[in-house]
């Protein structure tokens, strides 16, 4: 937890995650009748909170390769999942959502917590549009949980020069890469109220949005009760080490490490990982 890249990732997680369960525990009180979770991976809800999910349904989407590598790993660890939990195969980009869930006993017409954790940068954003405008389609009060990343990240990563990428972030930059070359990132968000914008256009209003790694996210999720924070003196390190930067950036004036400040700003605003939770608006026909 000293080494920036690993403090930075457990920070991101924890917000992701403590997010997604606050919005989960929110709709359980608010009558939820089933949880669908999109390209469910690894996701363990359906075993952590076993208790608060036992009188509903929990449908797992992903794909059949995925999800049968997955099956395989909870018969042998847990025993098998739980008896209100059904797998759904399914490939998202290339097969009708609908049909398929409905054939596993999803009921589109009941109130719904819907899960997309680490999915929509992997989408096209015409496959994106349509999965979002069934979801709008669901009973009203249904709510969805998804994290994102901007466009203006994607188009980046998309034409990233690795050899203007700073030499203290290349190697992590690289291992980044490295490990989404197979599946690539291929949607950002548009970034400010168009946000909130691009979601209504598709029946959906957007709740909550929460930056990740914001002062706020930090404030709700990471600080501990004697005012610490989670992964905090790396956090500090890397403040202190761009701090040096900018002051050492060849000798600039003092406006001029201002106005180089304010475009990293913009430029880190334009980048935010976020994570949002949206309402179903209103039915659509």
């Amino acid at each position: 937890m000293r080494e920036l890249e690993v403090a930075g990732l457990v920070r991101a997680m924890n917000i992701r995650t403590r997010f997604i369960g606050d919005a989960l525990e929110r709709a359980m009180a608010a009558g939820a009748a089933q949880v669908l979770i999109l390209g469910a991976g690894f996701d363990s809800h359906a075993y952590r909170y076993r208790e608060l999910l036992a009188g509903t349904r929990v449908f797992e989407v992903d794909r059949p390769t995925t999800q049968a590598f997955k099956r395989r790993r909870v018969d042998s660890v847990l025993g098998g999942p739980p008896p209100n939990l059904a797998y759904v195969p399914l490939d998202l980009e290339s097969e009708e959502m609908a049909v398929t869930l409905a054939r596993h006993g999803y009921d589109a017409t009941e109130r719904t917590f819907v899960i997309m954790e680490g999915l929509t940068m992997y989408l096209r954003e015409e496959a994106l549009r349509e999965l979002l405008g069934f979801l709008a389609a669901h009973a009203p009060g249904s709510s969805i949980v998804f994290d994102f990343a901007t466009e203006t990240m994607v188009a980046g990563l998309q034409t990233v020069n690795l050899s203007v990428v700073p030499q203290a972030a290349r190697k992590t930059f690289e291992r980044f890469m490295e490990m989404i070359k197979d599946e690539p990132w291929l949607f950002g968000f548009p970034v400010g109220e168009e946000e909130e914008e691009y979601l209504a256009e598709l029946g959906l209003k957007l709740r909550e949005l929460l930056t990740i790694g914001s002062e706020e996210s930090v404030k709700r999720y990471l600080t501990r009760a004697d005012g610490t924070t989670v992964g905090g003196e790396a956090q500090a390190r890397a403040e202190q080490m761009r701090a040096a930067a900018l002051g050492g950036s060849g000798r600039l004036s003092a406006e001029q490490r201002e106005q180089l400040a304010a475009r990293m700003r913009e430029q880190q605003r334009l980048s935010a990982y976020r994570i949002a939770e949206a309402v179903v608006a209103r039915r659509t026909q």
